[in-house]
């Protein structure tokens, strides 16, 4: 398969995808698109009540195997509303206190957007060498209101999620930089890998479920809910992990990745070694570069959700290297993401219906 495998019409679903706002408990739009973009492809859809889709080829097969990424975004949620308006907020997945002064947001209200700012003191007004840092206590969002009232009055109020705005760009050629990358890509390789296989007519002896599951960023919820309804024999699951090599991150500890040198393969107690196995074998048979991370207890991704259901699932994680995670200006490598793609595609096309992965057999 030949390395340049995204298409125009690819990125600009991309590029769509990104821009919709998709909060955690708040993805349905996102997954429409999703949705319409992948639907050519598949035979039919699944959805549940809090929002995952799946879409699905050859739905008949007793066998299945899912790949799955998650659709959810970080997020804030409205917490408390000062007598002055101004708004401070509480974390609705791992949002990061620290980027927050001088952001614009959105503010979800059922009036439509309302723009606003995280405010933050001016240079001249902090103490040299005594300077407060932006903590969870001390962030707050500006409206521009006088008072709690003409808050309200713009549709806020406790609950409201706010997302940042921060859209979709292509930097250097072969960057693509956004919010939310973390895990939107994993939808998005995920759907070019059911249009390859629909593209390239491969018929699979097996069900295959395209999951894109929603609640990630809050523990594994939406996998763990959708895992149970597909009962899958096998799973592979694509997130992103980080890029080691900027400032301030110590290889020794977290492990040594960069983009532009391939997807990243598992090895954790949740990753089934035989699937790996699989997998890696792939990736040298097919030329695919790729790297290796160790994770300790756990994945942290929901490779967990799926490996630990069902009395057991063979699952594997594949991972995409990024830069800036849970910022606003987060990083992955094209040719990274065309490799994640051609690496889960050729590794579906040597899976075999009935395999259990057992050591034993």
């Amino acid at each position: 398969m030949s390395a340049s495998i995204l298409t125009k019409e690819s990125l600009k679903f991309l590029e769509n995808y990104l821009n919709n706002a998709s909060p955690t408990g708040y993805e349905w739009s996102g997954q429409k698109i999703w949705m319409d973009y992948l639907r050519p492809y598949v035979d039919e859809f699944i959805t549940d009540t809090y929002g995952t889709a799946v879409g699905v080829i050859n739905p008949e097969a007793p066998y299945r195997v899912v790949i799955e990424g998650h659709a959810d975004e970080i997020s804030w949620y409205v917490n408390y509303i000062s007598d002055n308006g101004l708004i401070y907020v509480i974390r609705n997945g791992g949002s990061d206190h620290q980027i927050a002064p001088s952001k614009l947001v959105d503010i979800h209200t059922k009036k439509g957007i309302v723009k606003g700012v995280f405010g933050w003191p001016a240079i001249h007004t902090r103490k040299a060498g005594k300077e407060e840092t932006p903590k969870l206590d001390n962030i707050f969002i500006d409206v521009g209101a006088a008072d709690k009232k003409e808050v309200e009055k713009m549709g806020i109020h406790v609950g409201c999620v706010i997302t940042y705005p921060d859209t979709f760009h292509i930097m250097n050629k072969d960057k693509f930089v956004c919010r939310a990358l973390d895990n939107r890509m994993g939808g998005f390789m995920i759907a070019e890998v059911g249009r390859l296989l629909h593209k390239n007519k491969k018929k699979l002896p097996f069900g295959l479920y395209i999951t894109n599951s929603v609640q990630e960023e809050i523990g594994l919820r939406g996998a763990e809910m959708i895992t149970q309804r597909i009962k899958p024999h096998a799973a592979i699951v694509t997130d992103v992990t980080h890029d080691t090599t900027t400032p301030m991150i110590d290889a020794k500890t977290q492990g040594y990745a960069k983009i532009g040198l391939g997807p990243v393969i598992a090895y954790a107690p949740a990753v089934q070694q035989k699937l790996r196995d699989l997998i890696v074998d792939t990736a040298e048979k097919e030329k695919i570069p790729f790297q290796r991370a160790a994770n300790s207890r756990y994945t942290g991704t929901d490779t967990d959700a799926f490996a630990y259901s069902n009395g057991g699932v063979p699952s594997a994680l594949i991972s995409l290297p990024l830069r800036y995670m849970h910022t606003t200006v987060e990083m992955v490598h094209r040719q990274d993401v065309e490799n994640v793609i051609s690496l889960i595609y050729h590794s579906l096309l040597n899976m075999k219906a009935g395999d259990t992965y057992s050591y034993f057999d």
